[in-house]
């Protein structure tokens, strides 16, 4: 196990030797999300009975950053060693392609919950939030931030250049992070939405993430569980298969 922990080691080393971009800067940029909507929406929008709209708000920003920033970990890392040709290093250790896996998202949930608890803390300061539930919320943000990083690792290895990478980021995960409930319930959306809603796999991770916090959700927290974690075994291996196969990799 040598050579997975010393690829674990090389990947959070990676994040955390300039952690003021990694870590600090998605902080400050939720903080500014939540003091702007709960400036301008808190005495307009109605969530949940006795939930204010800024404490609603809360769980669906500390999930937007975890998603975005373990997303963010695999595929730069990936398309990095490409462009650079040190991944040939990797491919011509005797880690197998589940080692090489493993470490990469495993570094991507250490990023997601380094970046999720501080975003958190920092929200704090200014309103009191407390979790009611925290083994769900913590089931959810590591398997939304391993499902993440292995979209990242996807994407890391489809992506021949850094602007491809930004193609994935900005027509897929993008939209699927805002259009999952972050910034406001479903239930406040036409039949037609609430139905594509239903359709998009972050909204599960966002709502089950919110009923530790609450105790309330759009869904039954079982049920996101159970989506989100098919979810994650599918995606798995579909990118095992993909580092298995070496495709852009080895050939």
């Amino acid at each position: 196990m040598t050579g997975f922990f010393t690829l674990l080691y090389k990947e959070l080393l990676r994040f955390w030797k300039v952690g003021f971009q990694t870590l600090m800067a998605p902080m400050v940029s939720t903080l500014l999300y939540l003091l702007i909507f709960h400036h301008v929406l808190e005495a307009h929008v109605e969530v949940y009975p006795e939930v204010a709209y800024t404490a609603f708000l809360i769980p669906g920003l500390v999930m937007m950053a975890v998603i975005q920033n373990a997303f963010a970990n695999a595929s730069s890392s990936m398309i990095q060693s490409k462009i650079s040709g040190n991944i040939v290093f990797i491919l011509l250790s005797p880690l197998t392609y589940r080692e090489i896996f493993f470490a990469y998202i495993l570094a991507s949930v250490a990023r997601g919950l380094l970046v999720g608890i501080g975003v958190y803390l920092v929200t704090l300061i200014f309103f009191d939030t407390p979790l009611q539930s925290p083994l769900w919320s913590l089931t959810f943000v590591i398997l939304g931030s391993a499902i993440l990083g292995a979209l990242g690792l996807i994407a890391g290895i489809w992506a021949d250049k850094f602007d491809q990478l930004a193609a994935f980021q900005n027509f897929i995960i993008l939209p699927l992070t805002f259009l999952s409930g972050v910034f406001y319930t479903i239930h406040s959306l036409p039949t037609g939405w609430q139905y594509l809603s239903h359709l998009n796999p972050f909204f599960y991770m966002i709502d089950g993430f919110r009923y530790g916090f609450f105790g309330v959700s759009d869904i039954s927290p079982y049920a996101s569980f159970t989506i989100v974690a098919i979810c994650w075994l599918a995606i798995s291996c579909f990118t095992i298969g993909m580092l298995r196969s070496g495709y852009k990799l080895r050939h």
